[in-house]
């Protein structure tokens, strides 16, 4: 078995962490191969000497930040992803440090699935392109007002928005901006896009969820300065007046790690923070 171990070196403990994992994953005649930044550190091969296609697993040491990170700076693996959270909220990381070796343990013995989750694609009528897991958001950016945002679904006009911007999300997305936002929680395994309008001017502008296959068409509209589009917090485009941005779902696909003796549910309820309790 061949597993590629990354972690966010900005966390506490994070590389005694890693040193501990690779330790104990060499114990199990496990392979471990890392960036080429950590190799030497964790005494391991660098990715850069492997063939991306035959690592077996991706596990990620940080949050859901990392894992994102992660995803858009090695787009050539598609191993499935186990993370693991050094942070605080974690909906993807979502195994905690004092389970790190029995969950090692489940995935080496086969008690997990994958979920191979929806990722969205986006370009512009000027031909820029990009990919997100978690959300494509239109906002804007140096306008100091609201902007006008008109939007089409398979060429049907649906609405102008005149808002501070727009959220599209994936499922596995939409316990992030989309969420902050006022959208809904979408179960991770549904194929579904949530659009959510950030601010809007009318309240009745609520957010929208849409069957992927449906294909999305925000024109910008206002006489303004060029409006922003962030994909997963981790980069951007710009979008002028009267250019439009094209939203579907990506041939890729986000393949994360879930042991079975964990549920969806209850790490929601935990993140969360929900206090609700069964009557007996």
């Amino acid at each position: 078995m061949l597993i590629a171990l990354f972690l966010n070196e900005s966390k506490p403990h994070s590389l005694t962490i890693a040193k501990e994992i690779c330790d104990f994953l060499k114990q199990k005649k496990v392979q471990v191969v890392t960036s080429e930044a950590q190799a030497k550190n964790l005494n391991v091969l660098p990715l850069t000497e492997i063939d991306p296609k035959s690592i077996d697993f991706r596990i990620c040491l940080g949050g859901d930040g990392t894992i994102l990170r992660l995803v858009h700076r090695y787009p050539e693996i598609e191993a499935p992803l186990l993370g693991i959270n050094l942070g605080s909220l974690g909906f993807m990381a979502d195994i905690p440090i004092n389970d790190i070796y029995p969950s090692l343990e489940d995935l080496l013995k086969g008690h997990y699935y994958v979920e191979n989750r929806l990722v969205m694609e986006g370009h512009t009528s000027k031909g820029d392109h990009c990919v997100a897991v978690n959300d494509l958001v239109i906002h804007r950016a140096q306008n100091p007002c609201l902007v006008e945002l008109a939007i089409h679904i398979d060429g049907t006009y649906l609405n102008t928005f005149l808002a501070d911007g727009i959220i599209f999300s994936t499922p596995n997305g939409s316990t992030a901006y989309s969420l902050a936002a006022g959208g809904p929680i979408v179960s991770p395994e549904l194929e579904a896009f949530v659009i959510t309008p950030i601010c809007p001017h009318t309240i009745s502008n609520r957010p929208i969820v849409l069957m992927p296959k449906q294909e999305i068409r925000v024109e910008y509209m206002s006489s303004l300065q060029p409006v922003e589009i962030s994909y997963d917090g981790i980069s951007s485009l710009t979008l002028s007046r009267g250019e439009n941005f094209i939203i579907k779902p990506s041939a890729r696909k986000f393949n994360l790690v879930t042991l079975t003796r964990h549920n969806y549910y209850s790490t929601l309820r935990e993140k969360l923070g929900w206090q609700g309790k069964l009557k007996t």
